[in-house]
């Protein structure tokens, strides 16, 4: 008998602090495999976005809708595979996601504090000010050995 099996389309998280590229990766890479994106911080509610530009850094109870929003996306597109650019910078965060699509997989994006300033320092009129970065990195937890993902060097 001939199986003629497939796998499902891939649900990839592209992952990382601000301004580590996530957007210009995730956008890219959505591209190249035929896949939509969504920039998860586009999915942000205003008030989260408020508090950031004001150099606020969220809190997880800030974060809870916007992670379940995200999460929402990407088992809507299941059947069809897709790419999101988001932080997802603790486990508990890319618990969140992967309790709404079990099958996501994470590229995090990682590279030198000083390296990820310049670029954030170089992109105009972007709510995320430079100075979260410090918060961000304090914040992340690299993908552990169980979570289905790879780590990419920014440079």
């Amino acid at each position: 008998m001939t199986s003629h099996f497939s796998p499902p389309p891939p649900l990839i998280v592209v992952m990382g602090v601000c301004g580590s590229g996530k957007t210009t990766l995730g956008a890219a890479l959505a591209g190249r495999l035929g896949l939509p994106f969504c920039d998860a911080d586009d999915l942000h509610p205003p008030a989260n976005v408020a508090r950031m530009r004001a150099g606020v850094p969220l809190t997880d109870a800030d974060r809870a809708p916007w992670l379940d929003a995200v999460g929402a996306w990407l088992a809507a597109r299941a059947g069809t595979g897709a790419v999101t650019s988001c932080s997802a910078l603790r486990r508990a965060y890319r618990d969140v996601l992967r309790s709404h699509a079990p099958g996501v997989a994470f590229a995090h994006l990682d590279g030198a504090p000083a390296t990820i300033a310049a670029r954030m320092a170089a992109r105009p009129g972007h709510f995320m000010p430079a100075a979260l970065l410090e918060s961000q990195l304090a914040t992340l937890e690299p993908l552990g050995p169980d979570e289905t993902g790879t780590t990419l060097d920014v440079a």
